[in-house]
């Protein structure tokens, strides 16, 4: 990275105590953060481990198996989710051999310095139109998991692959959950393999996509867990103040009536993006703002879902950086915390409010929007520490 890369990246360190604050910082210890390389200017992994250090996160989902990524975070104490592509499912589930040499690859040699705690095997297969990969996703966890236990790591590495919350035909409300017929099939057996492996099943949820969707009948305060009435499940009477949990509470409906109630729920992937097209209602900073701080808020609270109150949810935000070379709307380029440069894209708001009444800007150098004179002074002590730092550093 050039010199001035660096001290941009520096700055972003330094601007951190400015994006999560109170609760916040609590919450960081709790969640886990998607690391997305789909781009062409991120920092290196080793500029990474810093930030992450920084913000005390200790949990990262890859999207592969990078292996600078899990060496430069050797001897942190971060725990990573790795992934194995849709590419080679067929590989995995024809030959054995093939999970072996690729935890020989991926696995063996980054271990016990870099904690592995999970291998994801596909990425939201069960939602496409692929009946060839579809039948080939089980059985290609179960020879990574047959591989796994063969190196002696069964205690330590799980096995799983993240589905996109599409994989339900009825979603609302939550004890109505039910998955799709078409999907029974594939799920039955997938369900029965994470009871006897006490493995997580994965939802990637975002409730931007249905508010994107329908923005006249879906509530923003709903969707951005900000205060409102909520609604009733009038099968349980329990009452859901978000969407989110909504969606984790139909996914155990939907086990449940499959015969699990066994398996617990991660969600692998939920976020709100600061930026969109013209026709994705909703992609703000603002509303990016609020969404990932009051999660966090609910994260640091140790809070479940209304079905299961004594389940804290566990949550891996997405993204840690905007990632320009990501195909599709521009939401997609724009779910990051970060710039690459290590800047925040926003300030996190410390106080759940109105959507619909706050109109202050998240701009972190703001002292109208979000800090006392005490915090101004302390943010001043910062940006002169700052100045002298990227002198130094340049």
């Amino acid at each position: 990275m050039e010199p001035r890369g660096r001290a941009s990246l520096l700055l972003g360190l330094l601007l951190l105590p400015l994006l999560f604050s109170g609760d916040e910082v609590s919450a960081a210890q709790n969640f886990g953060i998607n690391y997305g390389q789909i781009a062409n200017n991120l920092p290196d992994p080793t500029q990474v481990a810093g930030l992450l250090r920084s913000l005390n996160v200790n949990k990262v989902k890859l999207y592969d198996a990078d292996p600078k990524v899990l060496t430069s975070f050797a001897n942190t104490g971060v725990e990573f989710i790795i992934a194995i592509g849709n590419e080679n499912l067929q590989t995995m589930a024809s030959n054995p051999g093939a999970a072996r040499q690729w935890l020989a690859q991926h696995v063996q040699p980054f271990i016990p310095a870099t904690r592995i705690t999970c291998i994801t095997v596909g990425n939201e297969v069960l939602s496409g139109n692929d009946a060839g990969m579809m039948a080939n996703l089980l059985p290609a966890m179960k020879a990574i998991y047959a591989a796994v236990g063969d190196l002696g790591l069964g205690s330590q590495v799980t096995v799983s692959s993240a589905h996109s919350v599409n994989v339900l035909a009825t979603s609302f409300p939550p004890s109505s959950g039910a998955f799709r017929e078409d999907l029974a099939q594939y799920i039955q057996p997938l369900l029965d393999f994470h009871g006897q492996t006490n493995s997580p099943f994965l939802i990637n949820a975002y409730p931007f996509f249905a508010y994107k969707a329908s923005p006249g009948s879906v509530s923003l305060p709903y969707v951005l867990f900000e205060p409102n009435p909520g609604v009733s499940d009038p099968n349980t009477n329990l009452n859901y103040d978000n969407m989110l949990y909504a969606q984790i509470d139909a996914v155990y409906a939907a086990m449940k009536l499959m015969g699990h109630t066994d398996v617990g729920i991660r969600i692998s992937e939920t976020g709100w993006p600061s930026k969109g097209d013209e026709d994705e209602v909703g992609a703000t900073v603002e509303n990016a703002a609020a969404y990932n701080g009051n999660l966090m808020q609910r994260i640091a609270m140790n809070q479940g879902t209304p079905l299961k109150p004594d389940v804290p949810i566990d949550v891996f935000v997405f993204a840690l950086f905007n990632e320009d070379m990501k195909p599709g709307p521009t939401s997609e380029r724009n779910y990051g915390l970060f710039y690459p440069d290590g800047s925040p894209v926003y300030a996190i708001n410390t106080g759940a409010g109105s959507a619909s009444g706050r109109t202050g800007s998240f701009d972190p150098y703001s002292s109208q929007t979000m800090y006392s004179s005490a915090s101004r002074l302390a943010m001043t002590s910062w940006m002169g520490v700052v100045g002298l730092l990227v002198v130094l550093f340049l």
